[in-house]
């Protein structure tokens, strides 16, 4: 049986480990989210997000947005390979339901498991 914890080692806390995705991912897109991807050497996957103000100005909806994108990650960790995540959320992302965002999400992370 899984368990579905989020601790702090699955989370991308500092610029290094940000730039060390940054520097070759593996892309996965559309016009609301971004998602890059970098094979890592430990065996589980690991997450950052990076949502602007500029694009998402009122607090409560950047934090739907994060609360969202863990969520799904919390839930889906088992299946994801091991990588390091990087979300970047896109302006057009505020005028999505949650459910179609997670549906989005599911999409764009498939795309990673085909590349891997």
């Amino acid at each position: 049986m899984h368990k579905f914890y989020f601790p702090k080692t699955l989370r991308l806390l500092n610029s290094k480990e940000f730039s060390f995705v940054f520097q070759k991912p593996q892309r996965a897109y559309s016009s609301q989210i971004n998602i890059f991807g970098r094979a890592n050497k430990l065996k589980y996957p690991r997450i950052g997000l990076t949502i602007a103000k500029k694009y998402v100005k009122l607090a409560h909806e950047r934090n739907r947005v994060k609360r969202l994108i863990r969520e799904y990650f919390r839930l889906n960790q088992h299946k994801l390979p091991s990588m390091d995540f990087i979300v970047i959320a896109k302006k057009e992302i505020v005028y999505l339901d949650n459910f179609t965002i997670l549906k989005k999400l599911e999409k764009l992370w498939q795309r990673h498991f085909q590349s891997f």
